[in-house]
C-alpha cells in the first residue's frame, strides 16, 4: 500500500474515533452526568469531525488520483513493450518491414531498416520525457546533438507528419510537446549545414604498411 493510501487510512480511523467518542462517553459515564456539558463536548467534537472528515475525503482523493496515474503507466508500458517487440521482430525478418506503412521517401532496405531502429529510439526517449524523467532543456539538447547525424533526419523527414497528427489527436501535452521540439530542432539542424554521414561516423582503421620483399 502506498503512502497515500496508509494516510488516507489514518484519517478514516481517526474520523471513526472522533465520531464513536461521545457513545463511549455515554457508555462509561456515571448516571448522574451533566449531560447538557457532554452534548457541548459533543458538539464540539461535531466540528473537529468535519475537518477531519475533509481530511479523509481528501486522502482517499488522492489516493484513487494516484492509483489511476500508476495503472495508466503499467498500461501504457504494456502497450509500449507490445510494440517494440513488433518493431524488433520486423528487423530480425525483413520481409515483415512491409507489412508495416511504407516509406514516404524513397530508401533502400538498409536504410529503412535504420530508420525503422531510429524509430525506437525516438519512442524511448518520449516514453522518457512523458513520464517526467527528461527535463524540456534535456529534450532539446538530446534532439540538437541527434539530428546531427543524416539517419536520424532521414527518419524524421519521412515521420515528421505521422508523429505531429498523432501527438495533436491526442490529449497528452507532454506528448505533443516532445513531437513539436523534436521538430523544431529538425528544422534547425536542417538549416545550419549538412548532416554526417553513415559513412563518416566512424574513422576507418588503419592499414599497416606491408614489409618490403627483402632483396
Amino acid at each position: 500500500m502506498g503512502k497515500i493510501a496508509w494516510i488516507a487510512a489514518a484519517a478514516a480511523a481517526a474520523l471513526g474515533l472522533v465520531l464513536m467518542t461521545p457513545f463511549l462517553l455515554m457508555a462509561v459515564g456515571p448516571k448522574d452526568a451533566d449531560w447538557g456539558r457532554l452534548s457541548q463536548i459533543s458538539q464540539a467534537y461535531g466540528a473537529l469531525s468535519v475537518i477531519l472528515s475533509a481530511g479523509a475525503l481528501a486522502g482517499v482523493a488522492a489516493s484513487l488520483a494516484y492509483q489511476a496515474r500508476q495503472t495508466r503507466i503499467a498500461t501504457e508500458e504494456t502497450t509500449w513493450t507490445a510494440h517494440r517487440e513488433l518493431l524488433l521482430l520486423s528487423l530480425a525478418n525483413s520481409e515483415f518491414l512491409t507489412c508495416w506503412e511504407p516509406p514516404s521517401v524513397p530508401v533502400t532496405l538498409e536504410e529503412w531498416r535504420r530508420m525503422v531502429y531510429t524509430n525506437l529510439v525516438i519512442q524511448d526517449w518520449e516514453k522518457t520525457y512523458v513520464f517526467g524523467l527528461m527535463t524540456d532543456a534535456q529534450l532539446i539538447r538530446t534532439f540538437e546533438v541527434h539530428f546531427q547525424g543524416q539517419i536520424a533526419r532521414d527518419h524524421w523527414r519521412n515521420s515528421r507528419e505521422h508523429y505531429l497528427r498523432h501527438a495533436d489527436a491526442g490529449a497528452n501535452r507532454r506528448t505533443q510537446q516532445f513531437a513539436h521540439a523534436a521538430d523544431r530542432c529538425y528544422e534547425a539542424a536542417v538549416a545550419s549545414g549538412p548532416p554526417v554521414s553513415v559513412g563518416g561516423y566512424f574513422v576507418r582503421p588503419s592499414v599497416p604498411d606491408e614489409p618490403r620483399p627483402s632483396t
